[in-house]
Formats: structure tokens, sequence, C-alpha cells
């Protein structure tokens, strides 16, 4: 992973922003405009946390990963963000139902092997409004069962995780409780925040045979691509996975041509375009389509 040879001040004042807007959202604002508001802010750290699991804004590590000491999307620890994400970059394991951390297709053998409401209820997940509403509820179940398996049989890196997560989560607790935003209102916000975050990753890789062509383009300028730090650009992110996000629109304008050719076209205009075409209807299959490999 490459380290930016001098600090990126742009985005460390994000971050320094995104936790201002923290506590002026749960001190100043009444609870049924704070739960919305606090959803974007959820959203925006969660964008930030992955720019510095990627080694911004700062060359060292530990400095950049103590920015992330407040969890304010609460449920994952950021070192297991930052290890399956990364396990993640392989792109030649792209959607891959076991290699792949982030994969939503399944091995068709466990598919068959689902009771008939789990399928429904995974069907439900693969449209876009599925994915918003139920997406981080199946995906805390589907991490939080994986990550009690690793600790009975001893991980140490997920040991090691949660015990840095858990005072973290703590400490944003504790300053919620002194506001006067309710702790409930702020795990909805933390979930709602977690949903708006599966716009983003709702299409960003398709099963296909080649690997360069799994990962989309999505050509948005408008508010979502700036909540998710211009990772709409999926592909530009993926060959340039050091990168810091405001450098993405211009690696891309700079030789778009190349990167459609990368990923054989897979490219939508607009999030409007893809919330037109898949809010009531799945995108893909729950099975993955080109498993089990030859």
């Amino acid at each position: 992973m490459s380290r930016p040879a001098t600090p990126e001040w742009g985005t460390l004042s994000l971050i320094l922003a995104c936790y201002g807007a923290w506590l002026a959202v749960i001190f100043s604002l009444p609870v049924w405009l704070a739960i919305p508001a606090m959803g974007l802010v959820a959203a925006l750290h969660s964008s930030l946390t992955h720019e510095v699991l990627h080694g911004h804004p700062f060359r060292s590590r530990w400095l950049n990963e103590a920015l992330m000491a407040l969890p304010l999307t609460l449920f994952i620890p950021y070192q297991r963000f930052r290890d399956l994400h990364l396990a993640h970059h392989r792109d030649e394991t792209l959607t891959d139902p076991y290699d792949d951390p982030e994969s939503n297709y399944l091995d068709p053998k466990v598919w068959g092997g689902l009771a008939g409401w789990q399928r429904r209820i995974l069907r439900m997940n693969n449209t876009l409004l599925g994915r918003i509403t139920l997406g981080p509820a199946i995906g805390q179940f589907m991490f939080t069962r994986d990550e009690v398996r690793g600790l009975l049989r001893g991980d140490p890196a997920i040991l090691r995780a949660w015990a840095l997560h858990l005072p973290g989560v703590a400490v944003v607790l504790w300053v919620v409780g002194h506001s006067g935003m309710p702790i409930w209102a702020f795990v909805l916000s933390a979930y709602v925040g977690l949903g708006l975050v599966k716009i983003r990753t709702f299409l960003e890789h398709r099963a296909h045979e080649k690997a360069g062509a799994r990962t989309v383009i999505i050509e948005d300028r408008g508010p979502l691509a700036f909540l998710f730090l211009n990772n709409n650009l999926h592909v530009v992110h993926h060959m340039n996975p050091g990168a810091p996000w405001y450098r993405l629109p211009a690696l891309y304008r700079a030789d778009k041509e190349q990167y459609l050719n990368r990923n054989e076209s897979y490219t939508y205009r607009s999030y409007a375009e893809i919330f037109r075409t898949y809010l009531w209807r799945a995108k893909d299959p729950v099975s993955h389509p080109l498993w089990p490999k030859d």
C-alpha cells in the first residue's frame, strides 16, 4: 500500500468536520431530524474509514487508525473492516463466495440447502430497496456469526480488534448519553448510515469470467458521489487503491477509455438510473451464476 508523501490536509479536515457534525447533530437537533442527519454523518464516517484503511491522510499507520478510534457506525471494528476489505482487493477472487469477504453471492450448493423463508429474504436483499433496509441486518448477522466462529477458534486478530473497538463504542455512547439524542435513536441512525452505504456496494461488483470486468463505474457527480468519496468510480479505486478520494475523478477523466475497456463498459450514468432500474428488482441472483469454477 502506498503512503502519501505529505499529509493530506483536505482529508484530515473532512474527518474532523465529520466528528464536528456528529457533535452538532446530537447536541442541537430534535430527534426526528437528528436520526436522518446522523445517518448521513455515519455514512460519511464509513467512507472516511475506508479512506483511512487505504493509507490516508498520513504516512503513519497508527496515526491514521487513531483517527478512527470513535466508531460512529458502532457495529464493525475498524481492524476487522480493514483486514477483510484489503482481502477483498484481490481482484482475482472478486465475487468468490468463499475468498471474497464482501461477496453477496452464495455457492449454489449452499443456496440449494436454504429454507424457503431464507431464500425469500435473500432475494429481497438483492433488490436495492431490500439492500438498503434489510442489508445492514443481514450483513451484521453474517459478520457476527463469522466473528464468533473465529473467536472460538482463538483467532488473535479478531480478539484484538474487538478489544480496541468496544472502548471506542463506550466513549461514543457516553457522549451520546450526555446529549439530547436518545441512545436508541443514535443506534437507529447508525443503521440508517449503513443502509446508505449499501447503495454504493449494491452493484459495485458483478460475476464475470474476467476479473477486470467485475468492478463498476457509476459516473454520478452528485451528493451520493461525495458521500461515498467518489468510490462510485470503483474500478478507478481498485486500479489505484492508494489514490486519495479527491483524485479519482481526474484519474477517470484522464484515462476513461482504459477503465471502460478494463471493465468491459460495466457502467451506469447515475444513481438515479440505478434507483429507477433496481429499486424493486434484483440485479443479480443470490446463487453465483459462474460457480463452481472450472
